[in-house]
């Protein structure tokens, strides 16, 4: 059996009449993924696109709506002529700033066939592009962290290890807890997942960790797991009043504080009530957050004896103020006084993938790079629907102003817009705008649907790449398993074949075909980890085994240099130490965003709830998909409920509504509104609901706007509006819904069919008569 590499972790493929009918678990991993029973039906799924198809109305030149016209198939040179015309077109009349180059990295584990790293490149090659900055996983944090600690490297790289924590730690105080279900991921893949166990064992050892969520099952069911219900949005007031706790107590170690930090008289005086009038004290703390005023002066005391590590999910920083609660935590542990010792200090993403936690390894790893954009236009990815509506409106972004462009070429490779952003009734709206959309997939996806040209792309299991990430030790081999339904063709293809239209071949292949490119790139990670002392194998050698793994040293705990000597190892900050007060942030003069951690009231969240939208809705990651991946495949679809995506109700709630187990149930706000299937658990706060992300958007009428969801996408309710100025990231956490029993639900239309197509239509060029 060949060897692969995916999102979900290493497996064999057991391929029987040419078809793929089980990924069987790598052999080297300890705790295997089950979304690795979705793979064979999403590999032949019956939604596959086999052929490349043009949207019948764009082709004819009559206009139509995007999302509801039928396509007509057509021939790969038919469809190739098309977009290469296209790119000429636009760039010749409206400059390269018109072509907006969108995607996301989870495409695949396959370094190679990244599909946004080839886009980017393939566009960079072709004269330019707008690109994309940011992200939606941690975004607001991407960029308050430099302000405050020099770099994204608590979001990014080395964290305390799980031998560390279990050694070190006394108490771990999880923000937002730790859900299992993301550790079984990781953008780059994994050859064995060792985060649940890692936190298995530290529990085992002795380590108390306290689970402060809105949600119980975010963490172990476990002695050593204690649940502290918080209400959503509230998190920045708590990490708030243990802070004034510990001043209060004289518990801060302030010999940490003035040797490794600037602008604590800062945050002092407004801990203490002297900027605002108040005191932000745990009674003050617990109106807002609802746990009790015992619970958080408890609560400080516990942290301030023994090793403290405090951690927070990326979903925090997913909201409307969503800086606030990272930077807190960082002012919370400088105040402990524990940063840079083992199992102490703070560290960020936990629970969200399958690295944090494991060894950061910053060389050797097998990456395609693309060729630098000389268009420098780039828009932060959460502000997609902005763009698109408002082109050359102004904007600001961490502490300059930039101005959108006016995208007339919209071209997708390798992301689904309609799962990642929010309040998708905007965006459809927005998505009329371009004059064209071009969009690779494998599957009729919703963002496939949108497009005016669809290309059929491969998955990775139809050709050869490299699954490796820098978070953990494997490389391995994505070997070719089967052979490409219909006419699909990878990326890599599907672009030279563009290039040599364009006339920039050679620029964009580097006279290499795929399996020149994949060598070259092995053996630029071998020259790296060679000359970092760990060799690996040669390719041949490499590629016939199938996988390696690296045998890395136990590395130093974060900021442990800093600690010792901030002098002369200082952070990358203007002052060079941890800035509990930014001079810098505060010099942007965004008042959602102030210059030291400060309790900023969410627009919408359970302090802010009315009789009309009570209940506070939060939209996780899914434990049976990654994102809107695998959603066709059997461990998304025996998750549903009445054909729809579960959606979890407290069950006081539930009773107040007449709702049980399997009931439909609609939800709404002045966005939109969806219907899903009723999950009724006590492991939810009251007043709080969760959604899922990534049920494909199913819209009961495609030409109408605003129309009812029916598959249960909780982005048709989030709201389109910037976490701040400062990182203009996703607020998808901040949002209030209604929710009630439907008696006589519509029935749900097949997500994952087919699109129409226009029978017995000719292919014709726009404009050939």
């Amino acid at each position: 059996m060949t060897i692969h590499g995916s999102h979900w972790g290493a497996f064999r493929a057991r391929v029987e009449g040419g078809r793929l009918v089980e990924a069987v678990p790598f052999e080297g991993d300890t705790d295997p993924s089950p979304l690795l029973r979705s793979v064979p039906g999403a590999v032949h799924a019956r939604n596959r696109v086999t052929r490349p198809a043009v949207r019948g109305s764009w082709l004819d030149g009559s206009g139509g709506r995007r999302g509801a016209d039928p396509f007509v198939e057509v021939s790969w040179e038919t469809a190739l002529d098309l977009v290469a015309g296209e790119l000429r077109r636009v760039h010749a009349e409206h400059g390269p700033q018109a072509v907006f180059g969108g995607s996301y990295g989870w495409a695949s584990a396959g370094r190679l066939h990244h599909a946004k790293t080839q886009l980017n490149h393939f566009l960079a090659c072709a004269g330019g592009y707008s690109g994309q900055t940011s992200n939606y996983s941690y975004g607001a944090a991407e960029r308050l962290l430099p302000h405050v600690l020099g770099d994204t490297a608590p979001v990014t790289g080395q964290v305390a290890t799980w031998d560390d924590i279990a050694a070190h730690t006394d108490t771990v105080l999880m923000l937002g807890g730790f859900p299992a279900k993301n550790v079984q991921l990781e953008s780059g893949g994994t050859g064995d997942h060792t985060a649940r166990l890692g936190l298995a064992r530290a529990l085992e050892r002795g380590t108390r960790v306290v689970n402060v969520n809105p949600v119980r099952s975010d963490a172990p069911d476990h002695p050593g797991v204690d649940w502290v219900p918080v209400r959503p949005g509230s998190d920045t007031a708590l990490l708030l009043a243990l802070m004034r706790r510990l001043d209060a107590l004289g518990a801060v170690d302030e010999e940490f504080v003035a040797r490794c930090t600037v602008g604590d008289d800062r945050l002092r005086a407004y801990l203490r009530g002297a900027v605002d009038g108040v005191d932000k004290t745990p009674a003050w703390a617990a109106a807002l957050t609802g746990v009790p005023t015992a619970t958080i002066e408890g609560l400080a005391d516990r942290l301030r004896t023994g090793r403290t590590l405090v951690t927070a999910t990326w979903a925090l920083q997913r909201a409307e103020h969503g800086e606030q609660p990272y930077w807190a935590v960082v002012a919370l542990a400088a105040y402990l006084g524990q940063i840079g010792l083992p199992g102490g200090g703070f560290g960020f993403g936990y629970g969200c993938v399958a690295r944090f936690g494991a060894t950061y390894r910053a060389f050797g790893t097998p990456a395609f790079t693309a060729r630098y954009n000389e268009c420098p236009v780039r828009v932060p990815v959460a502000r997609l629907t902005d763009m698109l509506l408002h082109p050359g409106e102004e904007y600001a972004f961490d502490g300059a102003v930039h101005r959108y462009p006016d995208v007339r070429l919209v071209y997708w490779a390798g992301g689904n817009p309609f799962h990642h952003h929010q309040d998708l009734n905007r965006l459809a709206r927005a998505w009329q705008r371009p004059e064209t959309v071009v969009v690779h997939e494998p599957w009729w996806t919703p963002t496939a649907r949108m497009a005016d040209i669809v290309l059929p792309a491969t998955t990775t299991l139809e050709r050869d790449d490299i699954a490796a990430g820098s978070g953990e030790p494997w490389l391995i081999a994505m070997q070719r398993s089967v052979e490409a339904p219909g006419e699909a063709r990878n990326d890599r293809t599907i672009f030279a074949a563009l290039a040599e239209r364009l006339g920039v071949a050679d620029a964009y292949t580097g006279g290499l075909d795929d399996a020149g490119a994949l060598r070259a790139m092995y053996d630029r990670a071998r020259r790296s980890a060679t000359e970092h002392g760990h060799p690996i194998p040669d390719f041949d050698t490499f590629w016939a085994t199938g996988h390696h793994r690296y045998d890395l040293p136990a590395p130093p705990p974060p900021y442990a240099a800093f600690r010792r000597f901030p002098s002369t190892a200082p952070l990358a900050t203007p002052s060079g130490r941890i800035e509990l007060f930014s001079a810098t942030i505060d010099g942007f003069g965004y008042e959602e965003c102030p210059g030291h951690p400060t309790w900023l009231p969410p627009t919408e969240w359970a302090g802010s709830a009315t009789e009309r939208f009570p209940i506070h809705l939060l939209s996780p990651q899914p434990g049976t998909r990654l994102h809107s991946q695998l959603d066709m495949g059997p461990v998304s679809t025996e998750s549903k409920v009445a054909g729809r995506e579960p959606c979890v109700v407290n069950a006081d709630d539930a009773a107040a509504r007449g709702i049980a187990d399997g009931d439909v149930l609609r939800l709404w706000n002045e966005r939109g509104e969806t219907v899903v299937g009723a999950v009724v658990s006590d492991d939810v706060l009251p007043g709080v609901a969760l959604l899922a992300t990534g049920a494909w958007y199913t819209p009961l009428d495609p030409a109408a706007d605003d129309s009812p969801e029916l598959h249960g996408n909780p982005n048709v309710l989030t709201r389109d509006v910037p976490a701040s100025r400062l990182s203009q990231g996703t607020s998808a956490q901040t949002v209030l819904v209604q929710i009630a029993r439907v008696e006589s639900p519509v029935r749900v239309r097949d997500p994952h069919a087919l699109p129409t197509f226009a029978l017995g239509a000719r292919e014709r060029v726009p404009g050939s008569g």
